[in-house]
């Protein structure tokens, strides 16, 4: 019995001894998490920079909310948590400015203007006026008051006298990609998007240049947000974004520096 006893105390100690040892604090503490509001045409430039950026900073959790600039400025002006804002417009921008909601702030990037067709469409255009002939039945635009690419839709329409004439033939979309996917599928003849997202979509075709003298120019400014708890994480990844590095990767993507 006293054998057995022992043979089982050994056993016990043994496998104390076996046991892993308790993780460190620093390795259990958590990632700084950053989230970043971005306007919807970013985000396949943003995904790389992300990638990279998290690698280079280990502590570091970059979170995107993207969607349009307009409804990401309500989200900020309502108290939504968020660090850091990259809006596709200085409308956005320059209102939360005004209202003190934005810190740091400048403009990075600009973008263009085209009107893509589904990839296998054979109708051709030289202008905007054309979509008022009976081969357009469906035009995709973003929501003007929210989505910029949708306001410079429609001053582009408005500036070649089209705009009214258009209106029954317009399918609006929460933001720029959602006009994107209406082409793609067939769900709209046409649409007004950004150059940068024509270019990541295999399914449509840029069938017109918008010259930008007819819009609003097409500014992308980021900022840090005021009310953010993480001001020194904040404004480092908003002076990443300025780097040599990080504008690679937005020229890559189509985009020209500002």
């Amino acid at each position: 019995m006293k054998k057995t006893t022992a043979a089982l105390s050994l056993a016990l100690l043994t496998a104390a001894v076996a046991l892993p040892a308790a993780p460190s604090a620093t390795a259990a503490a958590k990632k700084t998490e950053l989230l970043v509001s971005a306007a919807a045409s970013l985000k396949d430039s943003l995904g790389v920079i992300e990638k990279a950026y998290e690698k280079q900073h280990p502590t570091i959790d970059l979170v995107f909310n993207y969607g349009s600039s307009g409804t990401l400025q309500k989200q900020i002006e309502q108290g939504a948590p968020a660090d850091l804002f990259f809006s596709a417009g200085s409308k956005q921008m320059d209102t939360l400015v005004k209202e003190d909601l934005i810190a740091n702030h400048s403009t990075l990037l600009s973008n263009d203007l085209v009107m893509v067709v589904p990839s296998d469409s054979h109708v051709t255009f030289t202008t905007v006026k054309e979509l008022t002939g009976s081969s357009v039945k469906k035009i995709a635009i973003g929501q003007p008051e929210s989505v910029p690419a949708g306001q410079y839709a429609k001053e582009t329409l408005t500036t070649r006298s089209v705009w009214n004439i258009l209106r029954s033939k317009f399918v609006y979309a929460k933001d720029v990609r959602q006009v994107l996917t209406y082409v793609e599928t067939g769900n709209a003849d046409a649409g007004f998007v950004y150059k940068t997202d024509a270019l990541t979509s295999g399914k449509v075709k840029i069938a017109l240049r918008i010259n930008p003298d007819v819009h609003s120019p097409i500014l992308y400014p980021a900022g840090v947000v005021k009310e953010t708890k993480r001001a020194s994480e904040a404004n480092a990844f908003y002076a990443y974004l300025q780097t040599k590095e990080a504008e690679a990767v937005f020229v890559k993507y189509g985009f020209r520096l500002s």
